[in-house]
């Protein structure tokens, strides 16, 4: 029977749980909760979270100020010397705050960049708090597994249902004062990190700039905030709104700016670079959000939602549509339900030591004896099963070599699709170039028709296709359709370069989307241009003026 297995986020604002098991390689959600809290202590939290279902496994998020996320550079050693090594280091860190502390680590992946040594993430939280969590979740019938920090949760759930690629993700979760980062390089993590400050900020800087209460902010929040650059707002509070989360949106930009920084001092690597962010939790829902952050990271930015690789056939019409309003909330929980549920996950595992020490022996002593009498029993019993499990095995061959043969047919299939998708991407390119060129030397010529000055004329319209970094045409995108434009002015023309400066502005209110290089003389001028420019890079009409 499949392990079932539940993660359970205690959040600021809301507590989520999910709960689910695998089927084959597919994860199924069985059941989900959520409940709002007003803030209040762990165990008061635990209470605000309405469970018609057993949680069986329960896993359970740590985040901001109540997990210790460090980094250590250690030689190669033995795994008991390394237990060793972090076990003096926690009793350090415990007896410099004056209370007990609980602990896991585990190493990171292999970097080329670490020079032969092994990186160690180690993960400290007070073990009063963690004893109130265990109070907390015994009184609504929930038993603990294990803790284990908000970002190795959302690791692990991009792990199973991103698409990973062998580019460099930045995943952020952002709560309502928590931000819980994960770098991740192909499926390799290379750090992880939770920081405070997240969706309140843009509650504190709305209550801050229009003298309003933190609930009235939320509110107006809600409502009318948009962050996406040059957006027109609707009504006048929008406006205000908007004008006012700008600089919280700054702040969560510098968040992740400092993440990455900090990343590249703790694992030593300088060169590092982000390819891709990813957002979730309830912050992330905030309009524009994406958008703002991509203008400043010059890097696509989009929302994470892994509830598009899950099975949700299991939940009951309300938990879905639960599910389905706060899923980007809900994606550490369901990372801890994949920990859970799997062996094969990257697990920190942190316990209180009483509750440790107790599984210690239960897991080592009392089995260890249990084991040995279970030996014997088992010598005799193997002679009589071993003819049984050679025929098994014979019938599993046979299995297995059938499963070969469609293995292979699909390989062949896979590989005559990509030979037909490749054949596809040049006609689609070529598609391009024949409309792109069309489209461009229409418009072109519309605009030229209407807004050439008086004393200029056309001596040369071309059609070209290549790669332009000026035009933000990169190599990245393959080669795209450009329009050459070159002509002549009067002799007796009358300041054909602000002539020329008024009809480039002009051209580019009329064309918004375009990116032109422009170059004008006394008697000539010249204008190339692109509709296909990549989407990432703004327009600056004035650029070749200023260089």
């Amino acid at each position: 029977m499949a392990r079932q297995a539940t993660g359970i986020e205690i959040g600021a604002r809301t507590v989520k749980a999910v709960r689910g098991a695998f089927k084959g390689e597919t994860f199924q959600v069985t059941d989900f909760a959520l409940g709002d809290v007003a803030g209040g202590g762990t165990i008061e939290r635990w209470a605000g979270l309405p469970l018609s279902f057993k949680a069986p496994h329960a896993r359970v998020a740590l985040s901001g100020k109540d997990v210790n996320v460090r980094y250590t550079r250690v030689p190669r050693v033995p795994d008991w010397q390394l237990r060793k090594l972090m076990r003096f280091e926690v009793e350090e860190i415990g007896g410099t705050s004056g209370e007990g502390v609980a602990s896991d680590f585990n190493l990171l992946p292999e970097l080329p960049e670490a020079g032969g040594e092994d990186i160690v993430l180690l993960a400290m939280a007070r073990e009063s708090l963690l004893e109130d969590h265990l109070e907390g979740a015994k009184a609504i019938g929930v038993t603990i597994d294990c803790f284990s920090p908000s970002a190795v949760a959302l690791y692990n759930a991009w792990l199973r249902f991103g698409v990973v690629q062998d580019d460099t993700v930045l995943l952020a979760d952002i709560g309502h004062d928590n931000l819980d980062v994960a770098i991740v390089r192909g499926p390799d993590l290379l750090f992880a990190r939770n920081l405070s400050g997240g969706g309140e900020l843009f509650d504190q800087a709305i209550a801050s700039q229009l003298q309003v209460a933190k609930e009235q902010a939320s509110e107006l929040k809600h409502e009318h905030a948009d962050l996406r650059p040059g957006v027109r707002a609707q009504t006048p509070n929008a406006e205000r709104v908007s004008r006012a989360i700008q600089g919280a949106g700054g702040q969560v930009l510098s968040l992740l700016q400092s993440a990455l920084l900090f990343c590249k001092t703790q694992i030593r690597v300088s060169g590092l670079k982000i390819d891709r962010v990813e957002l979730c939790g309830g912050g992330a829902g905030l309009p524009g959000l994406c958008e703002y952050l991509q203008r400043s990271l010059n890097v696509t930015v989009e929302l994470f939602d892994p509830f598009e690789a899950v099975d949700l056939s299991g939940l009951d019409p309300n938990q879905a549509a639960l599910l389905d309003e706060f899923r980007l909330e809900a994606v550490t929980a369901l990372g801890l339900a994949v920990m859970g549920a799997g062996s094969d996950s990257y697990s920190l595992e942190i316990l209180p030591s009483g509750v440790a020490s107790r599984r210690a022996f239960w897991g080592g002593h009392v089995f260890a004896i249990a084991a040995a009498v279970l030996a014997l029993a088992y010598l005799g019993w193997y002679t009589v099963d071993r003819k049984q499990r050679t025929a098994a095995n014979e019938t599993k061959a046979q299995a297995l070599t059938a499963q070969v043969r469609r293995a292979v047919a699909a390989d062949s299939r896979t590989r005559a699709l990509l030979v037909e998708n490749e054949a596809m991407h040049k006609t689609a390119q070529e598609l391009l170039w024949s409309i792109g060129v069309g489209r461009q030397a229409e418009q072109a010529m519309d605009f030229l028709a209407k807004g050439l000055p008086d004393d200029f004329w056309v001596s040369q319209l071309k059609a070209d296709r290549g790669f332009d970094e000026e035009l933000g045409l990169t190599r990245d995108g393959g080669e795209r359709p450009v329009l050459r434009i070159k002509g002549r002015a009067r002799d007796s023309a009358v300041s054909p370069t602000v002539q020329h400066g008024e009809m480039i502005q002009a051209m580019t209110t009329a064309y918004p989307k375009a990116r032109l290089n422009h170059t004008v003389d006394r008697t000539s001028f010249g204008v190339d241009l692109t509709f296909f420019a990549d989407p990432a890079q703004p327009l600056d009409p004035d650029r070749n003026e200023a260089e």
